[in-house]
């Protein structure tokens, strides 16, 4: 089965799949995609629904909900969704800048 994230990105070198994936649902669908990202071992999956950024992480069990991402420890999440909601592409960039310097 061929799967593909709306974005993905490899964070480490030579992966065969990347380690974060990020589904924008428009529709329907969401967390039932997991089970396709298990069997790719993408090791984290966001999706952004509703004007919401949920974190999956994998573990020895499957994906769970995580509040802070594993790959992106450094990330400010609740700080990126807000950013993610501002209207003004320009605005949102420069918050995010200047509250992550």
């Amino acid at each position: 089965m061929k799967r593909e994230a709306d974005k993905s990105y490899q964070l480490g070198a030579n992966r065969e799949f990347p380690d974060l994936a990020l589904e924008v649902v428009v529709t329907s669908g969401g967390i039932n995609k997991l089970e396709a990202y298990k069997r790719l071992d993408i090791p984290e999956v966001w999706f952004w629904e509703n004007g919401r950024l949920r974190l999956y992480s994998l573990g020895t069990d499957g994906y769970a909900e995580v509040d802070r991402s594993q790959v992106r420890p450094d990330l400010d999440i609740v700080l990126l969704a807000r950013c993610i909601n501002i209207e003004n592409h320009l605005q949102a960039m420069r918050e995010f800048r200047q509250a992550t310097q």
